[in-house]
């Protein structure tokens, strides 16, 4: 088995206008980084158009017939103040819940040992009942509703390596013992959520980070805190909401990770899935808007995930 990378052109089709930080461009930067010929072990798969009943695993009939409705037919649409839409962007939408739920089937189905799911829009802000930051439906969460509704498991780690908080993803799971959520972040700043002491039913462990946060400061944080909770719980899959826009180039948040703390956390989280999940993990691509770093980024983290098991 070898890593499985899921995307599908139509993600390049979700268009979010001039200047817009989450562009096509973000896809690019990384197809780029992984023509390297390090790369060419990776199966890669297009990703599936989801029936939208998977959404409802997550979110709100209500919430998925407003984002339907504001679709332009021509032109872009503003959802909120940061996220737009465009024709295509429910197309887009689908698909990418279609790749986390085909990668999880893969992984689980062991035709694949993990994933990463290269899709636009990202998921993680998206709440049952709400789109914001970028995102229109929560990608993560439904692979982790999916594996637990269709896959019979009873314990699902998410990690969240984004440098914003994923208030969708506590929001859709809060009371939900089954899975367990780790975000590290920057606090304060957007979304505003993340503090240490929300900790629903003893299920999410958040672990805000000061701005200026380095790799040192942040590796400590990992291995004093996300590391134990997950290993404690024992989870039967890991996903991943892998934002690379904690790096020290990105332009949208304040922390100093390199490429190299992204190999480093995902090394970590392959030790406890060997340990606990017979190896699977499914990641799914969140932010990252420098383009060189991001790139560099998602090739470490992939480098890595091609790893043999230790």
């Amino acid at each position: 088995m070898t890593t499985l990378y899921i995307s599908h052109p139509v993600f390049l089709r979700h268009d979010t206008g001039p200047g817009h930080p989450e562009g096509s461009v973000r896809l690019a930067a990384i197809e780029s980084a992984l023509a390297a010929p390090e790369f060419r072990s990776l199966r890669r798969l297009e990703a599936p158009r989801a029936d939208i009943s998977r959404l409802e695993l997550v979110h709100s009939r209500r919430h998925i017939e407003r984002v339907f409705a504001s679709l332009p037919q021509t032109g872009h649409h503003f959802v909120d103040a940061d996220t737009v839409v465009s024709p295509e962007s429910g197309e887009a939408a689908l698909h990418a819940v279609g790749a986390v739920c085909l990668a999880v089937d893969e992984v689980i189905g062991k035709r694949a040992r993990n994933a990463f799911c290269a899709v636009r829009p990202p998921g993680h802000h998206a709440e049952p009942d709400a789109a914001m930051g970028f995102c229109l439906f929560n990608n993560i969460a439904i692979a982790a509703a999916h594996a637990l509704a269709n896959h019979g498991l009873q314990r699902i780690a998410i990690v969240d390596f984004d440098v914003h908080h994923g208030n969708g993803t506590q929001a859709a799971f809060r009371r939900n013992p089954q899975v367990l959520y780790v975000s590290t972040h920057q606090y304060p700043w957007y979304p505003g959520t993340g503090s240490a002491e929300e900790t629903g039913v003893g299920n999410l462990v958040n672990i805000p980070l000061p701005a200026g946060t380095d790799s040192a400061a942040y590796r400590e944080a990992v291995t004093a805190t996300a590391l134990p909770a997950i290993d404690r719980f024992r989870p039967e899959l890991v996903l991943i909401s892998a934002g690379f826009d904690a790096h020290r180039d990105d332009p949208l948040a304040d922390l100093a990770l390199t490429e190299d703390d992204y190999g480093w956390i995902t090394a970590e989280l392959m030790k406890l899935a060997d340990r606990h999940s017979g190896g699977r993990i499914v990641s799914a691509l969140e932010g990252g808007y420098a383009l060189e770093a991001l790139g560099r980024s998602a090739a470490a983290h992939l480098r890595t995930l091609l790893l043999p098991a230790s």
